[in-house]
């Protein structure tokens, strides 16, 4: 049984890779999610478009050790890493969530050199909508 020819133009040939590096991003968000388990960092551009992400979880913390504001701060440094190359220089910082990666993480992305135009945070606050479970009884 014959194999069959590769295409000469597919995107399977590494030229879709080789388009990716070349980008250059002057300027873009990043989002900080910081719950009691976790942090997720993710690097967007301004159009919301994904550059890079990281969790403490991807960083290799596993179980309790990942809602730590160490993990967090792996997290973001690992995230923003991969974005100084292509050669960002400002972002805006969404924080959402009440996890202690909170500070950890803007800590990390200050520290990182990307000039920082301002920090919000986008926690989502109810506005006495739906109600909540009942309490615990212990």
């Amino acid at each position: 049984m014959a194999k069959p020819i590769p295409k000469v133009g597919s995107r399977r040939n590494g030229r879709s890779s080789a388009r990716k590096s070349a980008r250059r991003i002057p300027k873009g968000v990043i989002h900080v999610q910081a719950s009691f388990n976790n942090t997720i960092v993710t690097v967007t551009d301004v159009r919301g478009r994904v550059i890079s992400w990281s969790s403490a979880g991807t960083c290799g913390f596993k179980g309790t050790r990942r809602g730590t504001p160490f993990a967090a701060q792996t997290a973001a440094g690992n995230a923003i890493r991969a974005v100084v190359d292509q050669g960002m220089q400002r972002a805006e910082v969404m924080i959402k969530g009440p996890g202690l990666g909170r500070d950890a993480a803007l800590r990390a992305i200050r520290r990182s050199g990307i000039l920082l135009s301002f920090v919000r945070d986008v926690t989502p606050m109810p506005h006495n909508g739906c109600r909540p479970p009942k309490k615990r009884r212990v």
